[in-house]
This record gives structure tokens, C-alpha cells and sequence, in this order.
């Protein structure tokens, strides 16, 4: 049994127990109808309440969630090895990895038993674990860096818009000055996952921050940047720097291939959120894979 425990302010007089569980709680629909079956799975002041009653300043809600609502079965996931798994970080809400660049996150009908879902099922199997797999703010394949999983339907809603990420990248292009990139993203095919600016797209805000620039031993220019993004549109730093002349080096997507990096030269490097269940603060650290490590090493002043 977990337990969340709230006193109402002020801000939420008056409103009914659905608004404030979907909202200030963030409980899903799912959630919150299973809860309607548990005798103590919603008590305000000690006392059994429905969803549709009202809260007031001072009362105390009480939420209590079976282990039984909270985790799935992950047999959809077929796994017994998991030897490839970098943990960085685990509780019993949270699983979080460093995913390899050319690892694919869900089975596919390329990739069948050879996913991030699977070691984890794997994982999780082999400590006796029964989990929901969610992977919240996934990564392109060829995107390397911290994937974070939540392990219950609560976890992945909590979590769901509230990982702040920072990723490194390396454009094919000199860049001397920090920088925001401001441009839609438009999927001109809805049938392939390409991406283009055009004004007809989504919103899309980048910022950047240089950290080394110079060439390479083949001539090419380049720059290591960390970049935040403000918005979470598909391959959005990809397209982004394609935009500005300036592809990632090995995105064979936006850019050309090379013979020293066999994905695009993106990692997510840091993340930062809260315990679904306790909002403490956690800070977690991936480091950069070789490939890139070895290009930045290489990188000449000009």
C-alpha cells in the first residue's frame, strides 16, 4: 500500500475531489476509477469520500493505493538477459538508464527481444518485480543518454512534462556565441518521422550554450554544445541545427553519415525531477559515450 497525504489550502476551497485529484494530485482517469473500488482508497479527515464531494481549506485528503492498482504485469516484454543495462538510478516508482545510441526502446518489427523494454522486463524479472514499463520523454534511436522509466500508471503521470533534461550535441558548424534557436517543426509526410522548419509546424524553442569549437582532422568544423530545449517537438535539436547549415555529425537523417560516429552525435547528459511519491529532488548524471568523448578530444582551435 502506498499513501499521499495533502492538507487543502486555500487555492482548492470549494472544489470537488475529481478536480483536485486529477490536478494537484496527478492521478489519471485510470487511477482514480480504481480507487473508487478500494473501501479506503479516498478518505478526507478520516472518513470515506466520492470523488464528486467537495473539499475545503484545512481538510486532510488521504489517498491510499493498493500495490495491486499500482503495478501490470510485464510478460508483453520477453527478456533474460539484461547484462547491457547501465543503471543510474532506481527506487520502487523509477528505473533510470543510460541508453546506448543504437539501442531502440520498444520492440518493433525490426527489433524483436533486442529493446531497452525488454532488459529492463528482464531486469525487473530476475528481482522477483512486477512493473509497468513506461519510458517518460524517450529518445530517438541513435540518441544516446538518460532514458527514464516509470515503473506504475502514477509515476508516469506525475513524471509525464516534468523532466528537465540537458543534452550535448555536436553541430557540423562553427558556433562562437550561446544562442536560442526559434522555428516550427513541420512533418511534411505523415507516414515517415522526417522533419523540416516550416511555418506550418509546431512551436519550437532551443537554447544552446558552446563549450569547445574548432575543426577536426578531416577539415570538418564543429562545436560541442549543451542545449535545453523549452518545447519537446520529434527530433527537434536534430532539425534545429539542420536548419542553421549546421546537421548533427552522423545524422545520416539530416546530415551525412561519417566513419568515426555510426549515430547522430546527441546525448542526453542530466536530468532533473521530483519522486512521484516523496517530490524530493533527483539529479542524475549520464556520461558521454566513447564515440563522441574521442571527437571532442579531437577538435582543433581555429
Amino acid at each position: 500500500m502506498r499513501t499521499l497525504t495533502y492538507e487543502i489550502t486555500s487555492e482548492n476551497d470549494g472544489s470537488r475531489v475529481l478536480y483536485f485529484l486529477k490536478g494537484k494530485a496527478g492521478l489519471s482517469s485510470r487511477l482514480i476509477r480504481s480507487l473508487k473500488l478500494v473501501d479506503d482508497g479516498l478518505m478526507l479527515n478520516g472518513e470515506h469520500i466520492r470523488t464528486v464531494d467537495p473539499i475545503h481549506t484545512g481538510d486532510i485528503l488521504t489517498i491510499n493505493i493498493p500495490d495491486d492498482v499500482l503495478t501490470e504485469d510485464l510478460s508483453e516484454y520477453d527478456g533474460t538477459d539484461f547484462g547491457d543495462l547501465q543503471i543510474l538510478y532506481e527506487d520502487e516508482d523509477i528505473l533510470v538508464v543510460n541508453k546506448p545510441a543504437l539501442l531502440a526502446i520498444h520492440p518493433s518489427h525490426n527489433h524483436q527481444g533486442d529493446t531497452l523494454a525488454n532488459l529492463i522486463a528482464a531486469y525487473l524479472k530476475s528481482k522477483g518485480k512486477k512493473a509497468t514499463f513506461r519510458a517518460v520523454g524517450r529518445l530517438d534511436k541513435g540518441t544516446s543518454g538518460i532514458v527514464v522509466c516509470a515503473l506504475n500508471a502514477f509515476a508516469a503521470n506525475k513524471l509525464q512534462g516534468h523532466i528537465e533534461k540537458t543534452y550535448f550535441a555536436l553541430p557540423s558548424k562553427l558556433f562562437f556565441e550561446d544562442g536560442s534557436i526559434e522555428a516550427p517543426i513541420y512533418r511534411p509526410d505523415p507516414i515517415k518521422t522526417y522533419r523540416t522548419v516550416d511555418e506550418r509546424g509546431d512551436y519550437a524553442l532551443t537554447h544552446y550554450t558552446v563549450l569547445k569549437n574548432g575543426v577536426l582532422d578531416d577539415g570538418t568544423e564543429t562545436t560541442f554544445v549543451k542545449v535545453k530545449i523549452a518545447t519537446g517537438r520529434t527530433h527537434q535539436i536534430r532539425v534545429h541545427f539542420a536548419s542553421l547549415g549546421a546537421p548533427l555529425l552522423g545524422d545520416t537523417m539530416y546530415g551525412e553519415p561519417r566513419s568515426d560516429i555510426s549515430h547522430q552525435a546527441l546525448h542526453c547528459g542530466h536530468a532533473e525531477l521530483l519522486q512521484p511519491f516523496t517530490n524530493c529532488k533527483i539529479s542524475i548524471d549520464a556520461p558521454l559515450p566513447q564515440d563522441m568523448k574521442e571527437i571532442i578530444y579531437e577538435i582543433h582551435k581555429v
